[in-house]
């Protein structure tokens, strides 16, 4: 029988997202049969798998759920959270599968966020060389130049090392604020807060529209549905897979 990588069982099990797997294999908490395990390191459905003791359960076929959510401010992306603040995982009350989210948004940021028990699937999305865009509407104080604009646009330096170049887009100008769509293609922690800080620009409000060919559309904050065949199809051809 084909052995399978650790991490995409642990994924594919919805416990956690293959990157989580990844760390955790990294970090000495998963055993494998009660051996410990290294990353590239695989097995089979037979094999018994705990991460901290815990055994997960790897179903052969798996019912794979692709959610939307449009994330509030106020909520944390994380499955549950030490400081028992409000975790997306809260709003999707009916949901009986285990998902988790797929990349993050921080607490103050809303807009489109995707959870899934696919790891396969949300590797993709993250994946930084697959360069899934990411568009946001961003509301910035006081207001912004040209110069601000192109800055954004060629990409600055955060954390020691230049973005991508960047699509920059003014929607709305007026005194005081401005607001921009703004479209990267990769995913580095808190990147367009930290961007519009290192031209000088405050951010009053950060939604996320799109991922992908997938918009965030009418749905309400707070609120959630499953991905369309038609989306999730659109969304593995931008990945470079057939659909």
């Amino acid at each position: 029988m084909e052995k399978i990588r650790i991490q995409k069982m642990i994924a594919d099990s919805g416990f956690c997202s293959r990157r989580k797997a990844e760390e955790l294999i990294a970090g000495g908490r998963v055993r494998i049969n009660g051996h410990p395990v290294k990353l590239g390191d695989k097995c089979g459905f037979r094999d018994i798998i705990t991460v901290d003791g815990e055994r997960i359960t790897v179903p052969r076929r798996k019912n794979y759920l692709y959610i939307m959510l449009n994330k509030p401010r106020g909520y944390v992306t994380t499955v549950s959270d030490e400081l028992d603040r409000r975790c997306v995982m809260d709003l999707l009350e009916g949901v009986e599968e285990r998902v988790y989210p797929v990349g993050r948004l921080d607490r103050n940021s809303e807009g489109l966020l995707l959870f899934t028990n696919d790891g396969e699937f949300a590797n993709g999305i993250m994946h930084p060389s697959r360069h899934i865009t990411k568009t946001y509407r961003v509301t910035v104080r006081p207001d912004v130049s040209d110069a601000q604009l192109v800055k954004l646009a060629e990409g600055v330096e955060i954390d020691g090392r230049k973005t991508l170049p960047a699509t920059v887009v003014v929607k709305d100008k007026e005194p005081g604020r401005a607001v921009l769509l703004i479209t990267i293609k990769e995913g580095r922690n808190r990147q367009i807060r930290k961007m519009c800080e290192a031209v000088g620009l405050e951010v009053a409000r950060l939604r996320r529209i799109s991922i992908g060919p997938l918009k965030l559309g009418m749905l309400k904050p707070g609120d959630y549905r499953e991905l369309t065949a038609e989306e999730l199809r659109a969304l593995r051809n931008a990945m470079g897979k057939e659909g």
